[in-house]
């Protein structure tokens, strides 16, 4: 908790006003049993006159008036400033999450992150408002009741020594208990936000292999899961109340009865009616209030898990450093790598790419080619940035890719990767996450180039048509068309199609790397394919295997010097062997 404080900021001023409202209410209610006990004894004595009465009364009044009014606003201002701290600390964590690398995203699965900001920031929020209320309200009131307890009932306080220390013995043995089952729900929780998504997101794969009971019963097993947990925690703290009712009963006969037989031994002399009264009063306040703090202790505890997940995400410390003056400026698409080597952890054993040579004049046309697993994506995924390499030197124009402003070097960067992703809005709104101040014209222009127009000007609203979340409403040809346009709207130095153009039939594939040609021909231009056609008329084509560079060249000298390409080639045009 002391790790998230930073996250108050502005509300620290509801917060230390809900304190001090707590203090009144606190002062405030410990008063009425006192002046409740003097009215009782002066009524017991007779000759009681009326503007005594009304007099007493009115000062009872104001005292509940005020404390109402302090109870209320404390409630108000412990809303406002645990709301807001919970709102802080979401905006935080997305902030905190949009500098990782997919390095550092790679240690939480979505799941998890998900569970963070919600279920995790939400005990947070109801462990602070917990804290800066009812946990100042309690010990306060349980001061002042003790106090005045003593100060009203004299022998009669000897209660306390025996219910207070059981009581409260009890209430943290409850909780200790309980504790571990808390902790346990919260791993729960992430695997049932797992279920949830992978449920929603692979819906169309789950119905296409008749898996829905499948699915079904996963998710009733991770929701078991979490009820097993809750209930073996909450069968514990429901101990809670017959402990408390134990007391309380304790209390009253011990009072009843004490407070009944010194009263009447000494005529009132020792102990009157009024003080037995009062200690009825206060004895309930002081076993009501340790019963909340063994709550916020509960509370406070399982919270405490919940900040420290949060704290993990926090403490996280993204791996990707910038300089203190970086370069802003892209000077063009010229790309080098000098003697790169890289892995996904350093804890890894094994390198993903190793060895890696290659220089790509700016303007030029790359295509790569290599089995599943040879490491395309991951090096094509090192020029932008969105991993760092172990060993040697990556330049993008002359400079190394680390001497860049990030944000400069990725707006000159357009990558589409393989799992294409659309967000929900209309056409126009997803086109503009390449270029937000981009024209209706260059729009145009881009899904001319993408042949995107070709389905956008059938659909009724054309580039206002709706995109459902994930892009759900169109086919995997035009998702990825999209994303290509959207690309292109950066006017990057550099275009990266990480194997973009699978869902698109050769045709169309053909007419947008000629728009690429004649459009943009000064951007350099990298392609990993499957289909060679997609990568023949490059200027260089990369054939990689096992995380290395196996063979680069034109398709001609290629056809010539590697057997690989060749294999490739022959199998896709001829057939192979047949």
């Amino acid at each position: 908790m002391f790790r998230l404080i930073k996250s108050i900021r502005k509300y620290w001023i509801p917060s230390i006003l809900t304190i001090l409202f707590m203090v009144g209410e606190a002062a405030l209610e410990s008063l009425i049993p006192f002046i409740t006990a003097d009215l009782v004894n002066n009524l017991g004595n007779g000759g009681v006159e009326m503007d005594y009465l009304l007099r007493v009364g009115a000062v009872l009044s104001g005292i509940a008036l005020a404390s109402l009014f302090c109870g209320g606003m404390g409630g108000f201002t412990a809303s406002m400033a645990a709301t807001g701290f919970a709102k802080n600390i979401r905006g935080d964590l997305i902030r905190k999450i949009q500098t990782f690398t997919f390095h550092n995203i790679d240690k939480f699965s979505t799941a998890s992150l998900v569970t963070r900001m919600t279920t995790d920031v939400s005990n947070v929020q109801m462990a602070y408002m917990m804290i800066i209320r009812i946990a100042v309200r309690a010990p306060l009131m349980l001061a002042f009741s003790i106090v005045m307890a003593i100060i009203m009932g004299g022998k009669l306080a000897l209660a306390f020594v025996v219910v207070v220390p059981v009581l409260a013995a009890g209430l943290i043995l409850i909780a200790v208990f309980a504790m571990p089952s808390f902790k346990k729900v919260f791993k729960r929780y992430d695997k049932l936000n797992e279920s949830v998504e992978e449920n929603v997101r692979g819906m169309r794969v789950v119905k296409g292999f008749s898996r829905e009971e499948y699915e079904k019963e996963k998710f009733f097993n991770a929701s078991d899961s979490i009820r097993k947990e809750f209930t073996r925690a909450e069968k514990i703290v429901a101990l809670n109340g017959p402990l408390m009712q134990f007391c309380l009963n304790f209390n009253m006969i011990f009072v009843l009865y004490i407070g009944a037989r010194l009263a009447v031994s000494s005529q009132g002399t020792v102990v009157d009616v009024g003080q037995v009264s009062a200690m009825l009063t206060y004895g309930v306040q002081v076993l009501l209030n340790l019963m909340m703090l063994s709550m916020i202790f509960v509370m406070v505890t399982m919270s405490a898990e919940s900040a420290r997940r949060i704290g993990e995400v926090y403490a996280e410390v993204p791996d990707m450093k910038e300089i203190a003056n970086p370069v802003k400026e892209v000077k063009d698409g010229s790309i080098m790598f000098t003697d790169v080597s890289f892995k996904y952890s350093d804890e890894a054993k094994q390198y993903a790419l190793f060895d890696i040579d290659l220089t790509i004049p700016s303007g030029a046309t790359v295509g790569i080619l290599g089995s599943t697993g040879s490491s395309k994506s991951s090096l094509v995924q090192l020029i932008p940035r969105l991993y760092d390499a172990q060993e040697g030197i990556i330049k993008v124009g002359g400079v190394n890719v680390k001497d860049y402003d990030l944000v400069t070097l990725r707006d000159n960067v357009a990558m589409v990767l393989q799992k294409n992703v659309l967000f929900s809005g209309t056409i126009k709104e997803n086109l503009r996450w390449g270029n937000p101040d981009a024209t209706d014209e260059e729009i145009i222009e881009a899904c001319k180039m993408a042949c995107a127009d070709e389905f956008i000007e059938h659909m009724p609203e054309k580039y206002d048509t709706f995109i459902e979340q994930g892009g759900n409403n169109v086919s995997g040809g035009q998702k990825q068309r999209l994303c290509i346009a959207r690309a292109l709207l950066k006017k990057p130095k550099i275009l990266i199609l990480d194997d973009s153009t699978s869902a698109v039939d050769t045709k169309t594939d053909a007419k947008i790397r000629e728009a690429f040609a004649n459009y943009i021909p000064d951007t350099t231009k990298i392609i990993i394919a499957q289909r060679v056609a997609s990568v023949e008329s490059a200027d260089i084509i990369i054939v990689m295997n096992n995380g290395s560079i196996e063979a680069k060249g034109t398709h001609k000298e290629l056809m010539e010097t590697s057997e690989i390409y060749r294999e490739i080639y022959e199998s896709q045009t001829m057939g192979g062997d047949q």
